[in-house]
């Protein structure tokens, strides 16, 4: 149905695409995979016509296309969910899935809002999006933001469907029922495009798989004949090596954070906990359950309505993430990178120094000292392997795996004694994954810092955390200790989680 032939494209400084030839068939799901900068959204951006190509040709249907924008890609019936959120905030969620649809709604200049709100609610079933229809779209979490992105791809009933990290920010449930959704659109001969850093995901739904690294494709392979090592030695040009990193010597006696019963308006129904030094603490839970709202009350992001907040055994009043930071050390590791986490338009030295700014700021001139501030974005640039053309280069150009690398140096930076990291490797590939569950475990083994980590990877959250949380209908409705002492803990973790959340 699809075919690219020898697509190149080029960006100041780097050779994003090489010459890559690829073909997509009627009916199948083929996975795209590769590190972060390998060219997999790149190559969808040119599929799409929201980037032109510098060279080759892509065929549709067998005859040759050239897009030159978005609408016109989806007029001919290729759709596209993208890695990064989209959204109009001020709009509600019917208005975001029928967006590009709302001349099919309107009559004499008046939209028939009934009849729209009716068809988005549709596509809201299909990811299984439980809000009303006319609900404003700015309150909801960066998950459920997600959904409606993949529900507004749905509702346009493509003939090919380019997915870009559709399962970035939701959990295994939402995961499980957007693929009961293309596999529906497989049997409809519907090409689907599926773009991961899941291999779980990859080999459960996808029929072939190519891999892109450095702008070239490496190879496809069909899923069925292809070993896991051998797709991650595609991936990265070399066998990986899986790390064990044991049991984490957590200090129950120097508690580091406790809540009682916090509540803000309409989120928690009370919830309790404690955090102790050199623990890394999980929180899991389906889309809405209360794990980031919760993380948003303690940090002052959000309103606390009661409950009382504890920093070392002594009551706090947390007004902002700034006084999170500054007052307690505290850091918050966004979910969202883009509307929250990062300043786009800014250098990447800029991004990675901005919590340390008060700390090598002149006592007298208030002006920033540009050597501290280099020095230590030269070190966190080379400590998470961010991929980019130096500290000059502004975030927005960086791939989404290396913006989240961004995102989580800034707060690294800050050197907080409590981190709270709201899905660290949300579209960050198998290597980059790796290296920052290497860093997380590092800062509570070897310097005692107090974790609390937001994850929607249940194996990541199970390989890392001591002790986690389950949350359900905004309360906390389960806990599981000593996890890295248990034989075959995934199985067992994985199990127990699961029988909480029915």
């Amino acid at each position: 149905m699809l075919e690219l032939q020898a697509i190149s494209k080029r960006f100041p400084g780097v050779k994003a695409l090489d010459e890559v030839s690829l073909d997509f068939q009627a009916g199948e799901i083929h996975a795209l995979v590769g590190e972060n900068g390998a060219g997999k959204s790149t190559l969808i951006k040119v599929v799409t016509g929201i980037y032109q190509p510098d060279a080759g040709q892509i065929f549709y249907d067998g005859a040759e296309i050239a897009f030159r924008n978005y609408r016109e890609s989806l007029d001919r019936g290729i759709g596209i969910v993208n890695q990064e959120i989209q959204v109009i905030a001020e709009a509600s969620v019917a208005e975001n899935i029928m967006l590009d649809k709302l001349d099919g709604f309107s009559r004499w200049g008046r939209i028939d809002w009934r009849r729209l709100n009716a068809k988005a609610e549709e596509a809201m079933a299909m990811v299984g999006l439980e809000v009303a229809a006319d609900t404003p779209i700015r309150g909801l979490s960066s998950a459920q933001k997600q959904l409606v992105q993949i529900a507004r791809a749905l509702s346009a009933k493509v003939r090919v469907l380019l997915l870009d990290e559709p399962t970035s920010s939701i959990t295994e449930h939402e995961a499980a029922k957007l693929f009961a959704v293309l596999r529906q659109l497989k049997t409809q001969g519907v090409a689907i495009v599926f773009v991961s850093h899941k291999f779980d995901e990859v080999y459960e739904i996808s029929d072939r798989v190519s891999v892109l690294r450095d702008g070239q494709l490496v190879g496809s392979k069909t899923l069925a004949d292809l070993p896991r090592e051998e797709l991650v030695e595609m991936m990265i040009g070399r066998a990986a090596v899986v790390e064990s990193y044991g049991v984490l010597p957590a200090d129950r006696n120097e508690e580091v954070l406790r809540v009682e019963k916090l509540a803000g308006r309409g989120q928690l129904h009370g919830a309790s906990f404690s955090l102790y030094a050199g623990e890394i603490l999980g929180f899991y839970g389906l889309v809405g359950a209360g794990r980031t709202e919760l993380a948003r009350l303690v940090v002052g992001a959000e309103r606390v309505e009661r409950g009382v907040v504890y920093i070392r055994g002594e009551a706090v009043r947390i007004n902002s993430v700034a006084d999170s930071l500054y007052r307690h050390n505290m850091g918050y590791i966004t979910e969202n990178r883009k509307e929250e986490g990062l300043l786009l338009d800014s250098p990447v030295k800029t991004n990675l120094g901005i919590t340390i700014w008060q700390r090598i700021a002149s006592r007298f001139s208030r002006r920033i000292d540009d050597r501290a501030e280099t020095a230590a974005a030269k070190a966190l640039l080379s400590a998470l392997d961010i991929r980019s053309t130096g500290l000059g280069q502004v975030v927005e150009q960086l791939s989404g795996g290396n913006q989240q690398k961004v995102s989580i140096g800034k707060w690294l930076a800050a050197g907080c004694d409590i981190l709270i990291i709201d899905e660290p490797t949300v579209g960050v590939d198998i290597g980059a994954k790796a290296q920052i569950h290497r860093l997380i475990w590092d800062l509570a083994a070897k310097e005692g810092k107090a974790i609390i980590l937001i994850s929607s990877d249940m194996p990541e959250i199970i390989g890392l955390a001591g002790r986690i949380l389950v949350f359900k209908d905004q309360q906390i409705v389960h806990e599981i200790a000593g996890i890295q002492k248990r034989a075959l803990r995934y199985d067992e973790v994985s199990r127990e989680i699961g029988q909480h959340l029915n």
